[in-house]
């Protein structure tokens, strides 16, 4: 396996056991939206480690004492539609958090991803970005949303995926050495149709019960 130092693959029991629910065939849509928003949660304390802080004074019932409060303006950037089951668990997890939305859809015939909604204000407004996107395939999109976000004027970025692949994580460490990924899973490999497997199906489809979930 490919030595990629950007990419955070998490070891937790809850995401290992619960990943297996995600990937059951037999996971309905609900239960399916249920576990996605529980990893995203997961995944993103472990994204969320290094945030910065600023020291403030806090008035407990019996004296005044030094705590911390967070000082990174944090931006959430869920890729549309699947990234949008991800938003709910991060805004529990950091509630002032920013929300902008961004649409990639992969062109079937070329595997490249089409840009078709951004709804970024004119300059960055934050402090690090976090990418949300169930399933981090060919890294086509990934890459996209990455490079939209450096013009936009955004320093630090970091992916949030559910599922990787190889292919996805080399195409985004080669393009952008400076963007950390954090993941449940490292699969083994992308299909002659650019899905991952042994993967989980299409994350967009099996959250909103369209389409075939194999």
């Amino acid at each position: 396996m490919a030595d990629w130092p950007t990419l955070h693959v998490s070891q937790h029991p809850a995401v290992r056991h619960k990943l297996g629910i995600l990937r059951d065939v037999s996971t309905e849509p609900k239960k399916f939206r249920e576990v996605v928003r529980e990893l995203s949660w997961l995944l993103g304390y472990e994204a969320l480690a290094d945030a910065r802080l600023r020291k403030i004074d806090v008035p407990t019932p019996l004296e005044v004492m030094h705590g911390e409060e967070l000082a990174d303006r944090i931006g959430l950037v869920p890729i549309l539609r699947a990234g949008l089951g991800m938003v709910d668990a991060m805004l529990e997890l950091m509630p002032t958090a920013q929300v902008w939305h961004l649409g990639l859809f992969r062109d079937e015939r070329t595997l490249r991803p089409v840009e078709y909604y951004n709804k970024l204000p004119n300059e960055s407004t934050v402090d690090l970005s976090l990418i949300l996107d169930p399933m981090l395939a060919t890294g086509g999109s990934a890459t996209a949303a990455i490079e939209v976000l450096k013009r936009w004027g955004a320093v630090r970025i970091k992916l949030v995926n559910l599922i990787a692949a190889p292919e996805g994580v080399e195409a985004v460490a080669k393009a952008h050495p400076d963007v950390e990924i954090y993941c449940a899973s490292l699969d083994r490999q992308l299909n002659e149709k650019g899905y991952i497997m042994p993967g989980l199906g299409d994350a967009g489809d099996r959250q909103f019960g369209t389409g075939n979930p194999g």
